[in-house]
């Protein structure tokens, strides 16, 4: 088995209003120096040794992400 990660953001042109919202609330709450924040989602899978990249990338694209909207990136996680 090999474990997979796959990170998923809004594009930079996306307006990002949870980001935003965590980037307002930081100096509210005495944190300083923070300029952005966007907010992502990340999945880990177990996956078969014989699931290859092209089809972690279909899973990412077609089912984890919205690929209008949104960036993803795919990693194996070393042994």
């Amino acid at each position: 088995m090999a474990r997979v990660v796959v990170d998923v953001m809004p594009k930079p042109e996306i307006l990002d209003p949870q980001g935003q919202a965590v980037a307002n609330a930081l100096p509210r709450l005495g944190f300083t120096g923070i300029a952005d924040v966007r907010q992502g989602k990340h999945f880990e899978l177990e996956v078969d040794d014989s699931v290859d990249d092209e089809t972690l990338a279909k899973i990412a694209e077609g089912f984890l992400s919205n690929p209008v909207v949104e960036d993803f990136v795919v990693r194996r996680l070393p042994a």
